[in-house]
């Protein structure tokens, strides 16, 4: 049955122009509503998921509904407070006046969401558009079909259309709904795909939240503690098989620490999957990408790992040694579970090659030396990342996540996510009971004088 969009779109319109979405007791209602929702099915969410992409119901409370649940959580507790309207200071020369910042909600949004965290990555931003008072169309990706209808059927069951929909589909959906005016858009992809969301908005000039990609660099320097580092980077490999906006793609590991750093790779993966059973890791979501992902093997030697399994779609976690910075492994984002390594003897070939890159999505260091660190934190530019970790800080309501450069602009999370969806009004209350007559024509030596003491 086809959708009519358009019309679906103009129904919202008037919904949100109705200003029931507005009220501090309907958005906190809403999201308790999605809140019971997202635990009432997790079950479903959890067939869907394995389905998709063999994701293990660990793994799937962990980076996608027990992340939205705690997101929710966070909303439910402070939104009343953000949609307060804020008092700031006003200029004597406004006097008598009140000045007030008034947040209110961009009106009809719409969310496309990536399949690599279909759930998460679809219900964070939706979460921020209830809690800002926003209507949404929700996109899923057509590449986890099981986990989209789930999506649909979850969001179809507690909200009605004119409020929150989920437009399920592909590429012809994906293009139908680029036509519409929105009066805001939050976009999760590749950088390619951003590009052609940024187009189509700006004919409508509609304000936008793009959370693209990227080449996200590690660093091993030679002080590190090598087990915890290599612990943490395979985690970072292995989640999602790779799969991951954030994901550590590729790695400058110093030579003093190589051998020991290689050695500790390989024991990690056993500790991960003991008796070698990777039955329950994560596969490539479609054959497409399998093959991509399968060929960058050739990029460097094979050191740890490096079998397949095309019938499901699988790649075991890899470590590649002898990597040049100009094989194909390095001109792309990996999103798969392979690790290039690039030794190094001197942190600064490591920044010189990533400041001359796009600004990654992430960067990861690992080091005990607060001067190292220093240097590669203020000469890198990167949207967020971590110290002797990965992916971790995107795990969090209190810190903003989001890219810079050609890893995307705006974040979201938390009370970014309010923001995100949300116009802030500055507005006077001006008194009656006084008129300043400063402002006025015909201007004279005494207003002058008033004017630069009022302003100096």
């Amino acid at each position: 049955m086809c959708m009519d969009i358009s019309g679906l779109i103009e129904n919202q319109r008037t919904y949100f122009q109705s200003g029931a979405t507005r009220d501090k007791d309907f958005r906190i209602s809403m999201l308790r509503k999605l809140q019971a929702a997202v635990k009432a099915n997790e079950e479903l969410i959890n067939t869907a998921m394995k389905q998709d992409l063999n994701k293990c119901a660990d793994e799937v409370y962990m980076t996608e509904t027990g992340l939205v649940l705690d997101e929710l959580k966070y909303h439910i507790r402070h939104a009343a407070g953000w949609m307060k309207e804020r008092t700031v200071r006003t200029p004597l020369v406004q006097f008598p006046s009140r000045s007030f910042v008034s947040p209110e909600p961009f009106g009809v949004s719409l969310i496309m969401s990536p399949w690599n965290y279909p759930v998460l990555l679809c219900l964070d931003p939706l979460i921020g558009a209830i809690s800002a008072g926003c209507t949404a169309v929700v996109k899923p990706s057509a590449y986890t079909p099981a986990t989209s209808s789930a999506l649909a059927h979850i969001l179809g069951a507690i909200f009605p259309p004119e409020y929150i929909a989920v437009v399920e589909g592909g590429r012809e959906q994906n293009a139908e709904l680029l036509e519409q005016k929105f009066d805001y858009i939050f976009f999760t992809g590749s950088p390619s795909v951003g590009h052609l969301v940024m187009e189509k908005a700006s004919r409508h000039l509609t304000p936008l939240t793009l959370e693209l990609g990227g080449k996200s660099p590690v660093i091993v320097d030679e002080t590190a503690d090598i087990r915890i580092a290599a612990r943490r980077i395979a985690f970072g490999k292995v989640l999602n098989a790779g799969q991951t906006c954030v994901e550590p793609d590729y790695l400058f590991v110093h030579e003093h620490v190589k051998a020991d750093f290689v050695a500790e790779y390989k024991k990690a993966l056993k500790e991960f999957f003991p008796d070698g059973d990777m039955s329950t890791m994560n596969v490539i979501v479609n054959d497409k990408h399998f093959n991509r992902v399968k060929a960058l093997l050739e990029s460097g030697t094979i050191v740890a790992g490096g079998r397949t399994d095309p019938s499901r779609r699988f790649i075991e976690p890899t470590l590649l040694d002898n990597v040049s910075l100009d094989s194909p492994i390095m001109q792309e984002e990996i999103f798969g579970p392979i690790l290039p390594m690039i030794t190094y003897t001197d942190i600064e070939m490591c920044i010189e090659y990533i400041v001359g890159q796009p600004r990654p999505l992430a960067l990861y260091l690992f080091t005990s030396d607060a001067k190292q660190e220093k240097r590669v934190l203020s000469a890198c530019s990167f949207g967020g990342g971590c110290i002797n970790d990965t992916i971790i800080h995107i795990a969090t309501s209190y810190m903003p996540f989001g890219g810079v450069g050609a890893s995307g602009m705006g974040s979201y999370h938390g009370k970014k996510s309010f923001d995100a969806f949300t116009h802030y009004r500055s507005i006077v209350k001006k008194a009656t009971w006084f008129d300043m007559p400063v402002r006025y024509r015909p201007y004279t030596s005494f207003k002058r004088r008033l004017l630069r003491l009022f302003l100096n």
